[in-house]
């Protein structure tokens, strides 16, 4: 194809794009509109994002009709155009993809997407060549974060490596306006991955196939994991009462909700009330495990979620869930492949070996999981989804807080629900959900995440932000990162930053706002500078430093951390500062504890100011009224008392007790 000429010279630009446009279908859509236009040049992956030259008439207009017909899974944060510098090679004949390259500076990973509408129809036709194959995607779905070893997001790259292309799969790959064109995990049953299953002791249990034998073990009670897209999920049928009770005892979760997993959108209907809102959130390519409000007549085992309200459920998102529910399975418990509160598992021995006290079966297959990406837990708003655990469809999609050039930042995050954060040039990266790091397990793994991101993104911390809360294992790690005491680490500036300032300068960064607010942190527990329990705090906020204004009244918790677990002392403590020594014989308070000589103890504990810190926490307060209700005496899980407090609320209660600010 011949350049057109301007002017007797060929108009020839240079673009960068930056954003999420590696694993997206964007350099063959680049492709297409390029040769649509009539232009002739080339795009390249690299490591900082995609390089587009074009040279034509018309190539003013390309960078516009890029940014209006990006594919949708796409996101571009930036796009510099600059003249070339020189025409291009007359050798080049149209436009072409290059190989990808690396440079200096890092680009997006696109999270990982469920199964598209065009794959779907593929894989239930009898007549394709990938009907009922559990690895079915395209340019537009399929695993993208968690099977990224490094960028630029290429095939060698990434844990489809090891599997060769076949004939087809190559000629789809190559093909200009094929849906597969470029598409990296490109895989069919002749040449990708497959599965098989096993029993407990990994040994193949033979059957023509694996995932309509796990559905039928499924169906008679029986017990399976699951390998899935971000690690393993355990999964039984949720209307069993003894078979939710057995794996409750089997994977030491006494009480903290499953999440479920329906059919489709009817099934999820018999189990819950969808609104518009949560119905596009369940359906849409990133499907997280939704909370609703549980319908009275829900059939469900009563150990799926007990004495709440609300229940999480997601929809199929990959092939092999598709398929696997396709066998007319009801609702499934499909909950994280691990022992209570450990890290999420994703290679095949560590299933077998740590999985088969709790499985009556492993479905397996042999496509690498680089890292672990749990799913995302959400609520739907009118505005949006309200993100609670960030995993898989999320992360790790950066919050964009401006264009300014800065040193990379290692933020550490707090102890509990764990996540950490790269930040350069405006772009805060964040990581999948990591836990609590109180377990050595889990702390293990938030180690492995930090040197994951700093190589897969290529960033080198320059300074290292981490809690106020000097016994925080999070600020434990920071300080030795900070003072050079980690192996092949240099030694780094800290900043130490207020947990509840925090909180609030998040809530700015993720509404796009940058100026100065009034806002209200409702949380549990926060380290102050004054060296007091903060909790719940109205503070004058800049990104840069606040003022605290108010806080909700404090109050002592006897036992210090105890108090979140048994909260029956927060409920004592409250009374005593309420009516004082004679709380202990008001009938409140005497069925606070089966032995009431337990009330006098801890009423002589807070008297003395015996371990007895002083706290304006929020969320002990929800504990105490818990208690206080009789909804809940003790926490089995975190936050379960004002959990079961919100679904005893939530039967028509719309009143309120009128408060004073002072």
């Amino acid at each position: 194809m011949a350049a057109a000429k301007q002017g007797g010279s060929p108009k020839s630009l240079i673009i960068r794009v930056t954003g999420t446009v590696q694993g997206v279908g964007f350099r063959p859509f680049i492709y297409s509109l390029a040769t649509d236009m009539g232009l002739r040049g080339t795009v390249t992956n690299t490591s900082e994002g995609v390089i587009i030259e074009v040279e034509g008439e018309g190539a003013d207009l390309f960078a516009g009709r890029m940014r209006a017909g990006a594919p949708p899974l796409a996101r571009i944060d930036e796009v510099r155009v600059t003249p070339g510098e020189v025409p291009l090679s007359p050798q080049l004949d149209g436009f072409s993809i290059r190989e990808s390259t690396e440079s200096g500076s890092f680009t997006l990973v696109s999270p990982d997407v469920s199964t598209c509408a065009d794959c779907m129809r593929e894989l239930a036709d009898p007549s394709d060549r990938r009907f009922g194959y559990p690895f079915i995607n395209c340019t537009n779905c399929g695993p993208r974060y968690s099977i990224t070893e490094r960028v630029p997001y290429d095939r060698p790259h990434t844990t489809m490596a090891d599997f060769a292309m076949c004939t087809d799969c190559a000629a789809e790959y190559a093909r200009p306006g094929d849906r597969r064109f470029h598409a990296q995990p490109i895989a069919c049953a002749v040449c990708g991955p497959s599965c098989w299953l096993v029993d407990p002791r990994g040994k193949q249990i033979v059957c023509a196939d694996p995932i309509a034998e796990a559905a039928q073990r499924i169906r008679a009670g029986r017990i399976v994991a699951i390998k899935g897209l971000g690690g393993f999920h355990i999964a039984c049928r949720a209307d069993d009462e003894h078979v939710v009770a057995r794996l409750r005892r089997r994977k030491s979760r006494d009480a903290k909700p499953f999440a479920l997993m329906v059919r489709d959108m009817d099934q999820g209907r018999l189990l819950c009330r969808i609104d518009p809102a949560a119905e596009e959130l369940l359906t849409g390519p990133l499907r997280p495990i939704v909370l609703l409000p549980r319908l009275p007549d829900a059939r469900l085992a009563e150990p799926v979620a007990p004495g709440l309200s609300a229940l999480g459920i997601m929809l199929p998102y990959t092939p092999l869930h598709h398929l696997l529910m396709g066998f007319d399975l009801p609702p499934l418990v499909m909950t994280s492949g691990n022992v209570s509160d450990e890290p999420l598992i994703r290679l095949n021995e560590d299933a077998v070996a740590h999985l088969a006290p709790i499985a009556d079966a492993i479905l397996l297959h042999n496509r690498g999981i680089q890292r672990s990406v749990d799913d995302s837990v959400v609520q739907a708003r009118a505005s949006g989804a309200v993100v609670l655990r960030r995993g898989r469809g999320y992360a790790p999609q950066p919050v964009i807080v401006g264009d300014r050039p800065s040193p990379v930042i290692l933020a550490v995050g707090a102890e509990l629900k764990n996540a950490v954060c790269l930040y350069r040039d405006g772009r805060a990266v964040l990581s999948e959900h990591i836990g609590d790091l109180t377990d050595g397990r889990v702390y293990r793994r938030f180690m492995q995440v930090i040197n994951d991101l700093e190589n897969l993104f290529d960033l080198r911390p320059e300074a290292v932000a981490a809690d106020l809360h000097p016994q925080y294992l999070s600020t434990e790690y920071a300080l030795r990162r900070g003072m050079g005491q980690l192996a092949g680490r240099p030694a780094l500036p800290i900043v130490r930053v207020q947990h509840h300032h925090a909180h609030i300068v998040a809530c700015m960064a993720e509404n796009g706002y940058a100026g100065d607010v009034i806002g209200i942190a409702c949380d549990g527990v926060g380290y102050g500078p004054d060296g007091e329990v903060w909790g719940c705090e109205i503070l004058h906020v800049s990104l840069a430093s606040y003022f605290r204004l108010g806080h909700l009244r404090q109050f002592p918790l006897p036992g210090g951390d105890a108090a979140a677990i048994e909260t029956a002392r927060p409920a004592l403590a409250m009374l005593l500062e309420t009516f004082g020594r004679r709380a202990v014989k008001l009938p409140a308070a005497r069925g606070l504890f089966e032995d009431p000589a337990r009330g006098e103890q801890l009423a002589e504990q807070i008297a003395a100011g015996i371990n007895c810190p002083r706290s304006s926490s929020l969320g002990r307060l929800f504990d105490a009224v818990a208690a206080l209700c009789g909804v809940a005496r003790a926490n089995q899980y975190e936050g379960q008392g004002p959990m079961m407090l919100e679904s005893v609320a939530s039967a028509g209660v719309d009143r309120a007790y009128p408060f004073e600010l002072s």
